[in-house]
This record gives C-alpha cells, structure tokens and sequence, in this order.
C-alpha cells in the first residue's frame, strides 16, 4: 500500500508475513480503547442513568438530562466520541488494502461497527431527540408526556450504540490477535 511519502508504507501500514506493524497494531489498539470507553459511558446511561432520571418527577428528570445535553457538548467527549471514527476510517482503508489477511476483516467490522453503529446512530437518532427534549418547557403538561416517550426511545437507540461501540471495540482486539 503506498501512503504517498517514499518508504512510510512499509513504516506504517505494511506487514510482515501477516503481521501488523507496530504503528498499525499500536493505532488499532487505542482506537479499541476509545471505543470501548464510549461503550462503557453509553452503557452506564443505559444501565442506571437513565432509569435514575426516570425515577425521578417528570420535571426533574427532563430538567436534569436537558442539563446533561448541554454540559456533554464539551471537546473532550467530543474528541473521545468522534475521534475513532477518523481512527476507523484510516483502519477501514488499511483494511480493504489487506483483505487477504487474517486481521483485515476484523478492522473491517470493528471500524463500520464503531462508525455507523455508535457515531451513526448518534447522530441519526440520539442527537435529534435530544434537541426535541431542548425544546420542550420542563413546567408544561405535554412536556412531562414527552418526557416518558423520550426515555424509552433515547435509552433504546443509547442501548443500540453502547453494543456496536463494544462489539467494534471487541472485532479490533481480534483483529490484532490475527495478525
């Protein structure tokens, strides 16, 4: 694969007898990381977080995650959430580069798990709910039944972006055990 630079493919991206190169394996391995600690932040929201705002009065509740929504919109989430998938498009190419190697297939799927089922569905389904709930008025009667129908809606496609970012996480540590 060449990178355009003389000589960095074999630095970056080669491999040896079907064995990553170090840059490779070392990016594929944070990359998991980051993906597994998106998981693990999306799974306490839909393990406890949002059944404990649920627990609570319907104007205290939408009032806290409204509070939630702004206070998330912060560059160090948005670097941890958004940054794998420019990791992943990186090791999506290397992959299709490589497909005749056993680790290519899991990159493959760890980074179109990552991307389209974690920041895909964020920002498809998760992100527009979450400016529904921004406008609606915490005092008003049909924002305490909006309230109730968000919980259950926003926790689902949560719970649906909290798997695919630990099942991408989990297809990358293969992928580097294969090579």
């Amino acid at each position: 694969m060449n990178c355009g630079v003389a000589g960095m493919d074999t630095i970056v991206l080669s491999h040896h007898r079907g064995r990553m190169s170090i840059l490779l394996e070392t990016l594929t391995v944070a990359t998991a990381i980051a993906c597994g600690l998106v998981g693990g932040v999306f799974f306490a929201f839909s393990n406890f977080v949002m059944a404990a705002l649920g627990a609570r009065p319907d104007r205290e509740g939408l009032e806290a995650m409204q509070a939630i929504n702004v206070t998330v919109l912060n560059p160090l989430f948005m670097l941890l959430l958004f940054g794998p998938v420019a990791a992943c498009a990186g090791l999506a190419i290397t992959a299709l580069g490589d497909l005749g190697e056993a680790h290519a297939p899991w990159l493959l799927a760890g980074a179109l798990l990552y991307s389209l089922g974690c920041a895909g569905v964020t920002m498809a389904l998760n992100v527009p709910l979450n400016e529904q709930l921004r406008r609606q008025a915490p005092g008003d009667p049909a924002a305490a039944a909006f309230w109730r129908r968000f919980l259950a809606r926003w926790t689902a496609y949560n719970t649906l972006r909290t798997v695919a970012a630990l099942a991408g996480a989990a297809a990358l540590v293969i992928g580097v055990a294969q090579s």
